[in-house]
């Protein structure tokens, strides 16, 4: 039996947390032990069994657990929507996935509005667009006031435990975490860390192992919102000869596997860019990683290990849950912050227009949902900005006038939602959704645009002139035309333009670096 400790921060208090392994990597025996000590008082909140929150729960179910639903908010980092089993990937095995995809509903046409890691997790915290809530990379913490309207304080609040591992990807103001989290336990790379014992663990294993204990040490008569937040399958930026580091239950999985040509990858479809994307970090990064075909088809075998490594540590998640009979009463929630292009369009990475950087998968199993609900796939535009109003009514928490996602409940349930033509037989939802890029980088080009069901409209504001993409998905389901230059499209190009112009009105007006500041930078930066 080997042990080693970790070390983590529970917002200043330091705790060493032993962990005891037997028989190698990947089973943990989960037999963890707190003890902390500071100025002689124990830390409440890493006891077990440590009684009331003073948040007036609703009540108890079997056994003593609480009625109201946990929540398991799984998120992966940089994940196609294609990726997963249940989606027909030909080669990705991903049961896991699959079995809460079968057991639940799967949003097949799921899409983020900033497509960029630090952008889209505030917005799935704060259910808001970039242009409210104002973070990303070399921008201040998001402001007290939407730290306070996220989905974690107002389950906090609510008498929720709540906790997450793995990747935070973002920065709160000063003093917000302790009100959003009783455990927030960031996981930073590189991905395969040295234990005192000499051995490598993959960062997933490492925060499934806190998810575990997390799960262990909550009270049975209060509910916990849990986020999983893998830092898989991005990649460990830097280093070449190993970029999708994999954990070792996936040793040697897609050696065999033939990996076909990107589609899109044709030389003509590249040169049939803009300039300034041709230069761009999708194109930086695609000589990183998909320039020779022998780095494509090894660095996409990875990615492919990346994510089935991912899916065993939801198994051994969801084998917990059962294990402690939480499996009835624990809503999974599984998505990606962004999508990911594998060499299409001569690129790689997101942070563009196309759909390859704005579409995720997506997949909501609550367990209390009758057997006819079960296994549907729904195809109504669902966006990260709802997850945090769909968590909040799972918990019976009514969500804050100023979030602008809209919860999922109707689509799952096949509910009409409150106002609804009494008369009508279908849902009322979106049609289409505002999405924008408002990152400050020389290499990463600054857009706004608007995605409907049929039309796609992007400007990328930041050059000089403003250079506008129009897509008609009907005709050109792969974005390879720019019908902006078409005059059979002058009507509908001008629609386009104005109802960006009003969903940007809707959401904080125009962009300025004034309404947007940039965190002051370091001495010695340029």
């Amino acid at each position: 039996m080997h042990a080693w400790c970790w070390e983590e921060y529970y917002f200043g208090w330091r705790v060493k947390i032993p962990v005891f392994e037997a028989g190698g990597v990947g089973s943990l025996s989960r037999r963890l032990s707190v003890l902390v000590v500071v100025f002689g008082c124990l830390l409440p909140s890493l006891v077990e069994g440590h009684g009331s929150t003073g948040h007036g729960l609703t009540g108890q179910g079997a056994g003593g657990r609480s009625s109201q639903p946990n929540i398991l908010f799984i998120l992966t980092d940089d994940q196609r929507f294609d990726a997963t089993g249940y989606a027909g990937h030909p080669i990705v095995k991903t049961p896991n996935i699959d079995a809460i995809a079968h057991d639940g509903v799967r949003f097949s046409e799921a899409f983020v509005t900033t497509p960029i890691c630090a952008a889209s997790r505030a917005s799935i915290l704060t259910g808001s667009y970039e242009r409210r809530h104002k973070f990303t990379f070399g921008t201040p913490p998001i402001s007290a006031e939407l730290c306070g309207e996220s989905y974690p304080a107002l389950l906090k609040a609510a008498g929720y435990k709540t906790g997450l591992v793995g990747k935070f990807g973002v920065s709160v103001a000063e003093g917000q975490a302790k009100n959003m989290f009783d455990l927030l336990s960031p996981i930073g790379y590189p991905f395969l860390k040295k234990m005192p014992n000499g051995d490598l663990r993959h960062i997933d294993q490492i925060a499934t192992d806190r998810a575990l204990q997390f799960i262990e040490q909550c009270p049975q008569n209060q509910p916990f919102c849990l986020s999983v937040w893998f830092n898989s399958p991005h990649a460990e930026d830097g280093e070449f000869d190993r970029l999708y580091p994999w954990p070792k239950t996936v040793d040697g999985w897609y050696e065999d596997a033939s990996i076909p040509v990107p589609s899109l990858e044709q030389e003509k479809i590249f040169q049939n860019e803009p300039p300034f994307l041709q230069r761009a970090m999708n194109r930086i990064r695609w000589f990183w990683q998909f320039d020779t075909q022998e780095k494509y088809v090894k660095n996409v075998r990875s990615y492919y290990r990346m994510i089935s490594g991912i899916d065993f540590e939801i198994g051994r998640l969801r084998a917990e849950l059962k294990a402690r009979h939480l499996d009835e009463n624990t809503v999974i929630v599984f998505m990606s912050d962004n999508g990911y292009f594998l060499g299409e369009r001569g690129f790689s990475g997101k942070w563009v227009h196309y759909e390859q950087s704005l579409r995720v998968p997506m997949v909501i199993m609550d367990p209390r949902l009758p057997e006819e609900r079960r296994g549907k796939s729904i195809s109504n535009t669902a966006l990260n900005i709802d997850i945090a109003p769909t968590v909040l009514e799972l918990a019976g928490i009514k969500t804050p006038t100023g979030m602008q996602g809209k919860s999922l409940m109707p689509l799952i349930t096949a509910r009409k939602p409150s106002g609804a033509n009494p008369a009508g037989t279908t849902l009322s939802w979106r049609k289409e959704f505002f999405c924008e890029h408002l990152l400050v980088d020389k290499d990463i080009p600054q857009w706004e645009g608007v995605r409907g069901e049929r039309y796609v409209y992007a400007r990328y504001f930041g050059q000089s002139p403003a250079y506008e993409f129009l897509h008609d998905l009907k005709s050109d389901p792969l974005e390879l035309k720019n019908l902006v230059g078409n005059h059979s499209y002058k009507k509908v190009l001008d629609q386009m333009r104005q109802r960006n112009i009003q969903l940007k009105r809707e959401n904080d007006g125009e962009y300025s670096i004034e309404k947007f500041p940039l965190l002051p930078k370091k001495n010695g930066q340029q």
